[in-house]
């Protein structure tokens, strides 16, 4: 995906950042066609660094990203002397403290989910008035289309005990997961949602790991997608090596795992690429507890979150 989305040079220029590559890629499009320039960042420290290159008028922020939380960066940009700057920060976690960090930096407060796009279109307006009929007219597109609460993390894997196990630990961080039974499926659900990563067992029906990194890194929607791959038992130093090897220019695996109940690597790395809240998942409310969850997505069910599967390094 390109960083820069081009509109006319006198036009306001927006930058979002999100380490969903989905929401990115929405609020892009649909910046570009209210007749906003847009630029792009994936993580904190990305915002930071673009943000003083490129001299925004207005920053469309989530707030749990990798490397540094967007309310840290705002605080950074609206120091007194930095340029003015419109900040509208995006969230699908419902905390007090961060209304009121919002409250007290003047900014916009959006939440992900229903009402969505109709508080952007809010914030958008209120900012440029003289805009409104082309932010309605680019918004009225995209009204009905879901936005994502949580960051998602596809789970391709064909054990059923493994998927709850990801499911329960993925839940308790707040991360919402997606499910796939084989490397066929995985890479189909992967088109369709934009998952933050993918973690993928390396033996699977269907094709192994090798095999979903090069349907993967063969499509553009998907070529850069973080890929975790883990395997039941230890890999050949040879077989990690081919594991992580570009793929037509493309990253491969960025880390090969074995199966384990201790998920701290796991969640180190997953850290990396997706922002996540793990004190949230204990309030977290019955309707935000998975996306798509009729299409095959890991329903992460507070009941179930200490389920263990009895092996998982067999798998």
């Amino acid at each position: 995906m390109h960083d820069i989305f081009e509109a006319h040079d006198t036009t306001p220029k927006i930058l979002i950042a999100d380490d969903d590559p989905a929401i990115v890629r929405l609020l892009a499009d649909r910046g570009v066609k209210m007749g906003f320039k847009v630029e792009t960042a994936s993580n904190g420290i990305q915002l930071l660094i673009k943000a003083r290159q490129y001299n925004p008028d207005v920053l469309i922020v989530d707030v749990n990203m990798p490397e540094l939380d967007g309310l840290s960066v705002c605080a950074q940009l609206l120091e007194p002397n930095c340029k003015p700057v419109e900040v509208v920060v995006v969230t699908g976690y419902s905390h007090a403290d961060t209304v009121e960090r919002c409250e007290s930096m003047g900014a916009f407060y959006v939440r992900k989910g229903a009402d969505f796009w109709k508080r952007i279109r809010a914030a958008l307006e209120e900012i440029y008035p003289a805009m409104a009929d082309k932010i309605g007219e680019a918004i009225a597109l995209v009204e009905d289309t879901k936005v994502p609460e949580h960051p998602r993390v596809l789970v391709v894997d064909d054990d059923p005990d493994i998927i709850q196990f990801f499911a329960s630990r993925l839940g308790k961080f707040g991360i919402d997961a997606l499910y796939a039974p084989d490397a066929v499926q995985g890479y189909k659900i992967a088109r369709k949602e934009k998952p933050a990563v993918i973690i993928a067992d390396n033996f699977m029906p269907n094709g192994d790991a090798k095999f979903l990194l090069h349907r993967l890194r063969s499509t553009p929607v998907t070529g850069s997608i973080p890929v975790v791959v883990i395997s039941g038992r230890k890999l050949d130093e040879l077989t990690e090596q081919n594991l992580k090897r570009e793929i037509s220019g493309r990253p491969g695996a960025v880390r090969v795992l074995k199966k384990s109940f201790d998920t701290d690597e796991l969640f180190g790395t997953l850290q990396k690429f997706c922002g996540f809240d793990k004190y949230n998942a204990e309030d977290r409310k019955p309707h935000d507890q998975a996306f798509g969850g009729g299409r095959g997505a890991a329903r992460t069910v507070e009941a179930n979150l200490d389920v263990q599967p009895a092996s998982i390094e067999g798998a």
